[in-house]
């Protein structure tokens, strides 16, 4: 008996794509339904990942307001595009002669070693202090060996996935070690706790990495979603084959991808791990046996970002939408199902990336036209309701993060927005990071261990200029968050013994 199913969820149904013939007059967000939808745009078509913005007007206005900006280009599956205007390049950007602009790297001739960083040419590295205070570029991690698609960072290790196989190692901005897969391009990476790399590659499957008990430098393939025993198992029973959302593949089993995985997150128990991929479907594993229990077809085009919280995975599509599906238990012990629960947004142009802030129970969404999209629970809601939009990108959002009060927006204009949220959740683009050379594709964010508590982070940034930048990051809303709690604390120790308070003497 099959644990899994082949469909969770229906995507045509509920959210489906609305590239062309539909209403203009449908709301933006499917739900809510409060803001209105931008005009109409002409169909998408696919694009190159180094294709040029379609327009670079006044790049000073980033702000969080809402208003349609033009779309341009867009992530690695984006169904639709407005019509072109003159192509330009983001060096044009009025940032680049703003104070808070670094050095083009290209000037620097440490730039053109592969394996250096700042460190090691202190002398020659771009200057940080026209940053505001506190945030800065650190340095720059080269390899010439193709595009960077995928970052992620635990303790002090950085993993980089490229469009060479490779799977890069870095400690302390110098190479540390590095593997490589058999086929496909690497996409996407996580990390469990308990140290297994997970990696999502073009060719449709999901490889697990183990690193070696005797050598750190080591890293072995422990394993290959879905388990070979697995596919064969299932091939051989017609019941499980299903139609494939590829034009290429009449049909497919229902426990492999037959498109590229663009994503995966893992859930907040690290019990289940969860795929997205080009063929439009969301893969649930069980990773206690490495096995696919559900596939849900969720989307009428590419799942290009998935994210879970609290009992909810969304997934953002390059149909435009932004679901949310609920997990729940099944009716036999160690399953799980999931159902559509909302369809948060509805829009003319591909949703490229996702991000959460658990600590505000907020979902970030960037899209090809250059907007960030906000969620969040208002007043302890199950649902989540539309924040607000920030706009600081003409051109395509590509990858987003968020850590502490920060929400970073990485996109085809070359640049990270920096965006900072108060108490009321008010947000105010901070500052805007430069140096890159090409889109950028991926970030990943840690904690500074050298911070000694006052806010600040470590983010890494990925390129298809085949760089990943090194910045570190002040949180204002942290620092002072973490400053007030210290003058409490002072405050509580000092009033001991003041205002009335006598000593005490014990007779004995």
């Amino acid at each position: 008996m099959r644990e899994g199913r082949k469909g969770g969820g229906d995507g045509g149904g509920d959210g489906g794509s609305v590239r062309g013939g539909k209403d203009v007059n449908r709301s933006l967000f499917g739900e809510a339904g409060s803001v209105p939808r931008p005009s109409k745009v002409s169909s998408f078509v696919h694009s190159d990942p180094l294709m040029k913005s379609t327009s670079e007007e006044d790049f000073s206005a980033r702000h969080s307001s809402a208003s349609a900006a033009s779309p341009g280009y867009h992530s690695d599956r984006c169904s639709t595009t407005t019509n072109p205007g003159p192509t330009s390049s983001a060096d044009s950007s009025p940032f680049h002669t703003s104070p808070w602009s670094h050095h083009h790297p290209s000037t620097s001739p440490w730039s053109t070693n592969p394996f250096s960083s700042a460190d090691d040419h202190a002398d020659s590295a771009p200057a940080t202090d026209l940053f505001p205070p506190g945030t800065g570029l650190v340095g720059s991690l080269v390899r010439e060996e193709g595009h960077i698609y995928s970052l992620a960072a635990v303790d002090d290790l950085l993993y980089t996935g490229s469009d060479s196989k490779n799977i890069r190692v870095w400690k302390n901005q110098k190479e540390f070690s590095g593997f490589k897969s058999t086929s496909g391009l690497v996409k996407a990476i996580v990390i469990s706790a308990d140290r297994r790399i997970f990696t999502g590659h073009q060719d449709g499957k999901i490889r697990i990495w183990k690193v070696s008990p005797k050598d750190p430098r080591v890293h072995k393939r422990a394993g290959t979603l879905p388990r070979l025993k697995d596919f064969l198992k299932s091939s051989i029973n017609p019941s499980n084959y299903v139609e494939a959302r590829r034009r290429n593949h009449r049909s497919a089993v229902w426990i492999r991808h037959s498109d590229a995985v663009s994503c995966l997150t893992l859930s907040e128990d690290q019990s289940l791990l969860y795929s997205g991929s080009w063929d439009r479907t969301l893969k649930v594993w069980r990773l206690a046996d490495s096995r696919c229990i559900e596939s849900i077809n969720a989307h009428d085009d590419a799942v290009n970002s998935v994210v879970a919280m609290a009992g909810l995975v969304l997934t953002g599509s390059a149909d435009g939408t932004v679901k949310a599906w609920r997990r729940e238990g099944g009716k036999k012990a160690g399953l799980t199902r999931h159902v559509a629960e909302q369809t948060l947004a509805r829009l003319e142009v591909a949703v490229t990336a996702l991000a959460l802030n658990a600590g505000a129970g907020a979902v970030y969404a960037g899209s090809s036209d250059g907007v960030v999209n906000y969620w969040e629970k208002v007043n302890g809601g199950e649902g989540l309701t539309h924040g607000g939009v920030l706009q600081g990108h003409k051109v395509a959002v590509l990858c987003l993060a968020a850590a502490g009060s920060l929400v970073f927006s990485g996109s085809a204009d070359k640049t990270i927005c920096v965006w900072g949220r108060d108490e009321g959740g008010a947000h105010a683009c901070l500052s805007v990071l430069t140096g890159h050379t090409g889109p950028v594709k991926c970030l990943a964010v840690e904690a500074d261990p050298t911070a000694g508590g006052t806010g600040r982070w470590v983010v890494y940034s990925g390129s298809l200029d085949k760089s990943v930048k090194v910045w570190k990051v002040a949180d204002p809303e942290m620092g002072r968050r973490q400053q007030q709690r210290q003058q409490e604390r002072e405050s509580d120790a000092s009033s001991s013994f003041g205002h009335g308070a006598q000593p005490r003497f014990d007779m004995f």
